[in-house]
């Protein structure tokens, strides 16, 4: 019996047309297969039949090819929409197709398939609770199950809770939506489709038609490759690396950061070395990481971005690493690279705020839906950028998710989450009456707090040893404190004020930095609120600012000295050191993300020596446990005296738990102390195991002749004393293990 003889269910013509026209919100409820249950002409009795629905615009001939063999003719209905039917039951099945220049097209149909989302994703998406929220949305090439057997494909799905209607388009379908129309799945507010045999590397976006009937063409928000810059196309990607990063990963779920040495190294990858991808960054970057002793690298961002002078600051792509430098799988190499030489991976994090780019997040189904409706809180005035609205679940989920699938997907250690203070305040950058308060009338961003909160506590959760590190430049209590006392939760917090007091002394001239002397000790009243980072990072050698050599005073021998002080007395600060590139040889101009490091200037024997110092303190501090156990317990650190500013020197002493002792003695006027008496906390002979003055990193070798004798004469509180030598803008280290 044909279609034709039964009774058949119709379907109205105004969604007929909608569905031809790919702007129906379900066409799966019209496409694909139906098993319904017909009556017949002559009355018999009523029949399980199957009816099949087949978009085919300007075809000739339509049949269903049933995965059993069998062919069902299909019938023209209207607007290029075909209906057959058959009572062989359901099947798999493929379209073939005729056309008037006898061309015969066999295709699968997309629109047999039940949906790749499950219930419980979209009740977990609905509560924001998806921590793996990337298996679920996005393009997704994976095998789905139809009657019988499965199909590989792609499996899209976006969020957009306001679009009327949603369409996948892309070089398949010669960016002509129509025939790949995306099908509601209700109050989730997701759409989706399978498209059985795409292959990877597909480029694809969305076409969304807003609640006005605009069409308008965004890239996937969840893609996971894309095209490099200017161009904006979303890539289908489907990783196929191999890790061998086992025993990396397992050390560090075992480890315990706070009390482990973290000396980090940031750079910038488009200017490290530019001209080199992710794969030809390795052997250069593993070599000079591991001569110079750092424990990490921090990258600046790099997550996709439309602006490359912005730094990688405006994220457009969050689950994309750039194309600029290669593949996920590119970076994925580079990363487990630097995993086998022993060295940890951070990268910046950007959930503060997002660019603009109509063709990105910015108001993606037509109205604001990534970032805040109310432009008091959406949109950030110093940037010219949009802000999160994180008390929105989905947005939430989008983020916390985000966090976690760079730690999942490219087992990165850590994420350095950039502009905290942007976020914890709703009046940040604004005058009076550009801000609306909280519910309780103060300046807080309560729903930024909570979002915080909630990324550092998963993360925390599901990946012991990770690190999280706040970029938070204000006195806001409770960044690093455990979010069940009501803190943010962070691991960490870079300390902004030592970077900001520090460098204004070192920037003054020996002669007047007695009267500046509270800038180089007064971290030391706070450094134990908090588990701090000391950056010198990018932001402090660009815009004007120069390197930090060129900060430093005096001539170009002086200017030197007082680098290699500086950072001999950074490495002993306590709390973790992180150096941006460049500044590990003492370059002289600032950085600029246009061009590379001035690398020849590591040639140059001042500046040689200062990379040779660098070396040596890594070392040191990765040996000692002095410098890094007890880095947030106050019993590791104790004051020699820090009220010399008459002669300008800083003395602290730094132990660890099996009572090790180092003395940290900071000279940082321009002249040498000699018979200097420093007070000890134990008699005995001291080790002199480092000087920055030492002749083999550029100083005038005055020092203590590698030993120094403490007797038992009390001085500045301490039960011993010895009569040192302390080099001008130098710092000594004298040890004496127990």
């Amino acid at each position: 019996m044909t279609a034709t003889e039964w009774e058949l269910p119709q379907i109205d013509e105004q969604t007929l047309w909608a569905v031809a026209e790919g702007r129906y919100f379900n066409p799966h409820g019209v496409l694909g297969q139906h098993p319904v249950e017909v009556g017949t002409p002559g009355g018999t009795p009523r029949a399980e039949v199957v009816i099949i629905r087949a978009r085919r615009p300007l075809a000739r001939e339509v049949v269903a090819v049933l995965s059993s063999g069998a062919r069902i003719e299909l019938a023209h209905v209207l607007g290029g929409i075909w209906e057959g039917a058959h009572t062989l039951g359901l099947h798999d099945y493929q379209i073939e197709t005729t056309y008037d220049d006898g061309a015969v097209w066999l295709a699968d149909d997309p629109y047999r398939f039940a949906p790749t989302l499950g219930e419980l994703d979209l009740h977990l998406i609905r509560e924001g609770r998806h921590e793996r929220l990337w298996e679920a949305l996005g393009a997704r090439h994976r095998d789905h199950a139809g009657v019988t057997g499965t199909t590989r494909g792609v499996a899209f799905a976006v969020w957009a809770p306001n679009a009327r209607n949603v369409r996948v388009i892309g070089n398949f379908n010669s960016w002509n939506g129509e025939s790949h129309a995306m099908r509601s799945l209700g109050s989730s507010g997701i759409w989706e489709l399978f498209v059985p045999e795409l292959p990877t590397g597909e480029l694809y976006k969305f076409a969304i038609q807003t609640q006005h009937g605009d069409w308008v063409e965004h890239a996937d928000p969840m893609a996971r490759q894309t095209e490099c810059p200017p161009l904006t196309g979303s890539i289908v990607a489907h990783s196929s690396f191999e890790w061998t990063d086992t025993a990396w990963l397992h050390a560090r779920a075992a480890s315990q950061p706070h009390a482990a040495p973290m000396s980090i190294y940031e750079l910038h990858v488009g200017s490290w070395r530019p001209g080199l991808s992710y794969r030809q960054l390795a052997d250069d970057l593993i070599g000079h990481v591991q001569y110079l002793g750092f424990t990490h690298v921090e990258f600046m961002p790099l997550a996709e971005h439309p602006y490359g002078p912005s730094w990688g600051y405006q994220v457009t792509g969050y689950y994309a690493p750039t194309a600029r430098f290669g593949s996920p799988d590119d970076l994925k190499y580079l990363i487990n690279r630097l995993h086998e030489a022993g060295i940890g991976v951070l990268v910046d994090w950007v959930p503060g705020h997002f660019p603009k780019d109509e063709w990105a997040l910015a108001r993606f189904d037509g109205q604001p839906l990534y970032e805040h409706p109310d432009p008091r809180r959406g949109e950030h005035p110093d940037w010219g950028t949009l802000i999160f609205d994180f008390g929105r679940t989905e947005v939430k989920n989008f983020l916390v998710a985000n966090a976690l699938y760079w730690i999942d997907e490219f087992h990165i250690d850590g994420l350095r989450v950039d502009a905290v203070a942007s976020m914890l305040y709703l009046d940040y950058s604004r005058n009076d009456g550009e801000w609306e308060p909280n519910q309780f009338g103060g300046r807080e961003n309560l729903e930024a707090i909570s979002f915080m909160q909630e990324v550092n506590a998963t993360v925390y959760k599901t990946h012991p040893g990770v690190i999280m590190a706040a970029e938070e430049s204000t006195s806001w209590g409770g960044v690093t404190a455990p979010t069940e006392v009501g803190g943010l939760g962070f691991g960490f917090k870079w300390n902004m004020g030592w970077m900001h007091d520090s460098l204004e002394y070192m920037q003054t001239d020996p002669m007047y930095r007695a009267y500046h002397h509270r800038d180089i000790t007064f971290s030391f009243d706070y450094q134990f609120s908090e588990n701090f980072i000391l950056p010198i990072s990018h932001d402090e050698v660009v815009h004007g600012k120069g390197s930090l050599a060129a900060k430093m005073p005096g001539d170009h021998w002086q200017k030197i000295a007082n680098l290699r002080a500086y950072l001999a007395f950074m490495w002993a600060h306590p709390g973790k050191q992180l150096l941006f590139m460049g500044q590990e040889f003492g370059q002289l101009s600032e950085w600029s993300s246009e061009r590379g490091l001035d690398w020849w200037m590591g040639d140059q024997p001042l500046h040689a020596g200062v990379g040779l110092l660098v070396r040596d303190l890594n070392r040191l501090y990765t040996d000692l446990s002095v410098f890094f156990e007890l880095d947030t317990d106050p019993s590791g650190f104790a004051w020699i005296d820090g009220s010399d500013n008459a002669r300008n020197v800083v003395s602290f002493l730094r132990y660890d738990s099996a009572g090790n002792a180092l003395a940290a003695l900071a000279n940082f006027s321009g002249s040498a102390h000699h018979d200097f008496v420093v007070g000890l906390p134990s008699t005995g002979e001291w080790s002199e195991i480092f000087n920055s003055d030492a002749t083999e990193y550029g100083g005038s070798g005055v020092g203590n002749g590698g030993t120094v004798a403490a007797v038992g004469d009390a001085w500045s509180h301490l039960p011993a004393s010895a009569r040192v030598t302390l080099a001008p803008l130098a710092v000594t280290f004298l040890y004496k293990p127990v």
